[in-house]
């Protein structure tokens, strides 16, 4: 049975940084395309970062760009999103997914998530 488990969600200040992990059993994550998506009230999900399965190349929604940063730990089985430089407009669940698609930035093609960890950004 595969799990993803969040964690590391909380409240920050803007300007401020946070660091998401996402534990996963019951899959590889280097055998996936590992990634993260947020949903903001009364938004649509939306991709944010993932890194690709195997080479481990990584791609960004263009507004994260030079503030989040994903990575991956294969030993540990468990990936991360570092973010920096938080603003208010990041207030978001944040939701770890694995989709054995190379790229994808669609919530369709995702095959597991997890159950979400919130980040509030205060102004």
């Amino acid at each position: 049975q595969v799990q993803l488990v969040e964690s590391g969600g909380g409240l920050a200040q803007a300007g401020g940084s946070l660091r998401l992990s996402c534990a996963a059993s019951g899959l590889t994550v280097s055998s996936y395309t590992m990634g993260w998506f947020r949903q903001a009230e009364g938004k649509e999900r939306e991709f944010v970062a993932h890194v690709t399965k195997s080479a481990g190349n990584t791609y960004y929604l263009d507004s994260v760009k030079g503030r989040f940063a994903i990575s991956r730990d294969n030993a540990k089985n468990t990936v991360y999103l570092q973010m920096n430089d938080l603003k208010p407009e990041d207030t978001a669940v944040y939701y770890c997914a694995a989709t054995l698609w190379y790229i994808s930035t669609n919530t369709n093609n995702v095959d597991y998530w997890g159950k979400g960890t919130l980040v509030t950004v205060s102004s």
